[in-house]
């Protein structure tokens, strides 16, 4: 049995060896490569190959000390407010223009003028940029909140709503609110950022309520 199924092992190891190449994402990378390590050291005993086993075990090996390090490392989250006309936020909605489309489609620089505008740094880089209209009863609704591919791993979504939520509450912020959430990857953001969703007569909506 274990015989007919080797072949499959092998295409398994190379299936995700292949998607670790395929994402953007540094920690994602680790750990399909490693799943991928594993599969092939199952595929070497199979055929006995040890050259297999030992580059498997070698290259696993790396991963850990990597994905050590990555869990390890304390990194620095600030939250800095910017205006529309800031040339370096500028520069980077024409750089990501075409993803931030993905999320949020027909988001223009004008959208930001008279909104609640701030960007996060990861370790001094711009990693996500905010911004949403707030209105009179502390409803926010979200205009953009776009985070680079690299740091997609719902730490900046933390940082923002859990240890800077006081910064909002400061500015009259409630609750925020998403309204036409388009990818379903923003879906899965909201589900684990314990949003609410709300199914009202003109579309659905998320709902976090901020907690002073």
């Amino acid at each position: 049995m274990l015989a007919q199924l080797t072949p499959y092992i092998g295409y398994l190891g190379s299936l995700l060896l292949a998607l670790g190449l395929l994402v953007n994402n540094d920690l994602k990378f680790r750990w399909l490569n490693s799943a991928g390590c594993v599969v092939f050291i199952v595929y070497g005993i199979l055929l006995n190959a040890v050259p297999i086993i030992l580059t498997n075990a070698i290259l696993l090996s790396i991963n850990i000390v990597y994905l050590y390090k990555m869990y390890g490392r304390k990194e620095q989250f600030e939250l800095i407010e910017f205006t529309p006309d800031n040339k370096i936020i500028e520069k980077f909605i024409t750089f990501y223009q075409e993803d931030i489309a993905e999320f949020f489609p027909g988001f223009q620089k004008n959208d930001l003028q008279g909104k609640l505008n701030f960007i996060v740094l990861r370790d001094l880089v711009i990693a996500n940029i905010f911004s949403t209209k707030v209105s009179e009863t502390g409803d926010a609704e979200v205009i953009i909140n776009y985070t680079i591919p690299k740091y997609r791993d719902y730490k900046v979504g933390r940082f923002i709503f859990e240890k800077e939520h006081q910064f909002l509450i400061s500015k009259g912020v409630n609750n925020i609110v998403y309204k036409n959430v388009h990818n379903p990857k923003t879906e899965k953001f909201l589900n684990v950022m314990t949003f609410e969703k709300n199914i009202l007569p003109d579309g659905i909506s998320y709902n976090k309520r901020l907690i002073k």
